[in-house]
């Protein structure tokens, strides 16, 4: 998924390390914050923090849901219910939950239990704990613990808040009125029947979150149990939030039969089906009752969040989620014939967010007799919609054909944030089991198209999309026939209109159905699971193509189709058990002589090659796979510099770590490797750019083995003069300077760093009489002071999932990694602090190191990465991942 954050990850558990890495940046766990904002301004912190978040979602989606919250009064933003063992078990993770919301300028109110703890405390007192229908029986001694581990648990959360900087008011009583439920049945349990809102909205217009007990009293004063699920509906009937949250510890509920997370329901369209499931019984079957006379007592806008503590503002703050979203939603329609459809309603909402419509390109009247002829010629449409048609789509099927068009799919912002498209899009592929459809190179959405297409494939301006064609000659009939031609104008309508999501970005999927594949390129599901993919290397001699022979005779899916080098030319390839080859000699022109047959000779082009010897190779394959068709269109991946500074959009920059969803989400098939220090240098800078001083230059002092001067005969890879010695060059203007400094503002943009005001860092070269690896002292200057336990903590977060970045206390050696398919951060440390003037200024800077092995994370290893995930298989598939690294120092 391409995000416009920091630091876009795509994947669901890389966006779940950036989320959490957002929250621990700030505010880690166990109540230490990273840095005091104390000394800085409120609004500048509320936009140091809203920057944050752009690490879980792009800058729009973070904005649109922020102005969505902050719309409301703050009362009405959201009800929290707190189970008790969220507090016993993830009190830090909770803390810090809450106080990032409160630092944007939200004021959640939280109602908490403490079923465990009174448990543990009734079986020390030897009290048995006693339920009927599920429900706590409550006699004189269990309510007089119970009122003890309520005030304790309510202060423990509060004062974790208060440690974290922020205001908290502890209320355990006089919100909630209550009558006996049953006296007899259950003694001193309470039935809610009146809200006292004012003590809650005193303690917010305070400048106060509002932590409340699930304790009511009756008017006389006599204290009663209430459930806190009960208690925090009954609250959210009085204050109608935008959102009511249950937290657990499970992140959501889950499917009874596929074990799954179900990540969303709407209820007006889906409650009846889903009382129907077998595995919807007594628990479930009860919260989903209640959810259900809950939203219906609530406006639309209404929702319910299961989820965990720990990924709460993912939940909030994106489209994609990360527990489950339950809301009424709409009850969707699908109509075969205009006349069926409220038309000036449906023209109402084209003419709002369809481009060609909405531009005076073309009228709805126009598209209304498009309809009336398809059907006329035999053909069928469908028209798709909610009841107050905030979402539609029309879908088609001319005659002759099996496989349904998407012609217009388009939402208002209220479909967006509601995720009504998903379930438009769920019912559509319910009823077309084969989906094709065109969108826009430019479109701003893409992602949202690749994550529901099972394949793709670029046509000039347009990519097309499909879903559930597996048929190879299906695909290319419908991309090579009329399609194209006469579905252009119709496809730039099913791409959203500029600033409005008509599809949004959104990953969440269906709330019972299976999730569509991941989509990715469309040669990427273009090879069977198990076929050889055929890999050409052009450059074998360096050392580069040594490492990629045998990385690529270990792989079990990569094959040697053709291995080129002038110089060793004829002779056998060495290292490589699964065939005995030869080298060849391939000119630029034989390269294009083989491309043409696509894929049948060629999966995957690597060019291990100099840098400005690259271009007639690229040049060759383009103009020989132009008319290739797209399950033949072959990957090139090239390891030189020529294209990492690629302007037109042509060619994705493969460090994974961070720039996975754009190479995901890459339709050209052309990745650029990067460097070796660039490589490095990046690893280190990057988890600390939100706490970069934009005023000082990063300072990267590198030393390389000297298998990283080439193959070429020269001072610097010459053992003898090496000898004893250490060799400095290029000091200033290195092409790694310019290439960090590049490819970190890609990652930065739009805050703090973009094209206007790009990342500059100072890079020194050396090389050094070992044969490979690099080492990388790091400096980077901060805008405020943090510890070494600091930024240890911020890099674990940032690299919690990466299997191919270790994180180390201790600095990390060269001959530790050296041979290794890993990069390893760390050795943190920071000067001793200095008290005003230049003396502060300079020791306000982060120290630490990076290795690396600059033949394989820097090159090979890196390079058989991109070819992964290029092909759409396991990103590590053939990479030996060690779970931890080799360290000589403790």
């Amino acid at each position: 998924m391409i995000r416009a954050g920091h630091f876009a990850k795509g994947r669901a558990g890389a966006l779940a390390r950036a989320s959490k890495a957002a929250v621990s940046s700030v505010l880690p766990r166990g109540g230490v914050r990273l840095y005091s904002y104390q000394a800085r301004p409120e609004t500048s912190e509320k936009e140091t923090i809203v920057k944050l978040l752009y690490n879980i979602g792009s800058k729009k989606e973070v904005e649109q849901y922020l102005r969505h919250f902050s719309s409301v009064e703050s009362q009405k933003f959201a009800v929290i219910k707190v189970g008790g063992a969220v507090i016993s078990d993830d009190l830090a993770t909770l803390a810090s939950a809450l106080t990032f919301l409160n630092r944007v300028g939200l004021y959640p109110i939280v109602v908490h239990g403490a079923g465990p703890q009174l448990n543990k405390r009734l079986e020390a007192a030897n009290i048995e704990a006693r339920y009927e229908d599920g429900i706590r029986i409550t006699d004189g001694q269990t309510l007089a613990i119970a009122r003890e581990v309520f005030a304790s648990e309510n202060r423990k959360l509060v004062e974790a808040l208060e440690r974290l900087g922020t205001r908290a008011r502890p209320i355990t009583g006089g919100v909630f009125v209550a009558d006996y439920l049953n006296r007899e049945k259950y003694d001193r349990v309470g039935k809610i029947y009146s809200v006292n809102r004012e003590v809650v909205e005193s303690s917010i217009r305070a400048g106060c979150l509002p932590i409340l007990t699930s304790l009511a009293e009756t008017p006389d004063g006599q204290i009663l149990n209430v459930n806190a699920d009960i208690a925090a509906g009954e609250l959210a009937r009085v204050l109608e939030p935008l959102k009511i949250v249950y937290l657990n510890e499970k992140n959501g509920l889950y499917h009874g039969t596929t074990g799954k997370r179900i990540e969303t329901i709407h209820l007006d369209e889906e409650y009846e089906d889903l009382l129907k499931e077998p595995w919807v019984r007594y628990g479930t079957k009860l919260k989903l009752k209640e959810i259900k006379e809950l939203l219906d007592t609530l406006p639309r806008s209404s929702s319910v969040a299961i989820i965990s503590a720990e990924h709460l503002h993912k939940e909030l703050f994106t489209h994609s989620g990360a527990g489950t979203l339950i809301m009424r939603g709409h009850r969707l329609f699908s109509k075969q014939d205009l006349a069926e459809v409220d038309s000036d309603r449906l023209r109402a909402l084209l003419m709002e967010h369809d481009p060609s419509i909405a531009s005076g390109e073309t009228t709805a009247a126009s598209y209304w007799q498009k309809l009336a002829a398809l059907k006329k010629e035999g053909g069928q449409y469908w028209i798709y919609g909610d009841e107050p048609y905030q979402v539609a789509a029309v879908v088609m099927r001319k005659p002759g054909q099996n496989i349904a068009i998407v012609d217009k799919f388009v939402a208002s912002k209220a479909a967006v944030l509601g995720n009504i498209t998903d379930n438009a899009w769920k019912l559509i592929t319910r009823d077309h089991p084969q989906l094709v459809w065109s969108v826009p190179r430019a479109d701003d959405n893409l992602s949202w198209h690749f994550e529901r297409a099972d394949g793709s494939w670029a046509i000039g301006d347009n990519i097309v999309f499909w879903y559930g064609v597996e048929d190879w000659k299906q695909i290319s009939e419908l991309l090579t026939s009329k399609f194209n031609a006469q579905n252009t104008h119709a496809a730039s309508s099913a791409s959203a209109p500029s600033g409005t999501r008509a599809y949004s970005t959104m990953a969440r999927r269906t709330a019972i159905r299976n999730a569509v594949p991941t989509g990715r390129r469309s040669y990427s599901t273009g090879s069977s699971s198990g076929s050889p993919l055929r890999v050409g290397l052009i450059g074998a001699r360096g050392f580069t193509g040594r490492e990629l022979i045998k990385l690529i005779d270990g792989h079990p899916r990569f094959e040697l189709a053709y291995v080129s080098s002038r110089e060793l030319a004829g002779k056998p390839v060495p290292n490589y058990a699964k065939a005995q080859l030869s080298h060849a000699n391939l000119s630029a022109q034989e390269v294009g002589d083989l491309a043409k047959a696509g894929r049948q000779a060629v999966d995957v082009w690597i060019l291990a090659l100099p840098n400005n010897v690259a271009a007639p190779f690229v040049a060759a394959i383009n103009s020989a796979t132009s008319q290739v068709s797209v399950d033949q269109q072959p990957i090139v991946v090239d390891l030189s510099a020529d294209y990492r500074f690629d302007a037109t959009g042509q060619w994705a920059y493969g460090l994974p770590e961070l720039h996975r969803s754009k190479l995901e989400s890459n339709t050209t098939g052309r990745i650029s490797n990067p460097g070796c220090y660039a490589t490095g240098s990046q690893l280190g800078i990057a988890p600390l750019l939100p706490f970069l001083d934009q005023t000082r230059l990063p300072s990267v002092f590198g030393v390389s083995g000297y298998s990283g001067a080439g193959t070429k005969p020269s001072q610097k890879n010459d053992p003898e003069f090496l000898r004893d010695n250490l060799i400095p060059y290029a000091p200033v203007n290195h092409i790694h300077e310019r290439e960090i400094g590049h490819s970190l503002t890609r990652v930065s943009q739009p805050h703090p760093f973009n094209t206007s005001n790009p990342l500059r860092v100072q890079f020194t070269p050396h090389v050094a009489p070992f044969f490979q690896g690099i080492s990388l002292t790091l400096h980077v200057p901060l805008r405020q002071s943090m510890t070494a336990k600091d930024m240890l903590e911020v890099f674990r977060e940032f690299y919690q999932n990466e299997r191919l970045v270790h994180v180390t206390e201790s600095a990390p050696l060269v001959r530790d990694n050296a041979g290794k398919h890993y990069a390893v951060v760390g050795g943190f440390a920071v000067p001793p602090h200095s008290e005003g003037g230049l003396a502060e200024l300079a020791n306000r800077r982060a120290v630490l190191n990076v290795t690396l092995d600059n033949l394989l994370k820097g090159a090979a290893t890196q390079a058989i990465q991109n070819m992964n995930i290029a092909v759409g298989i396991d990103e590590y598939t053939g990479i030996p991942t060690p779970l931890e690294p080799t360290m000589s120092l403790d």
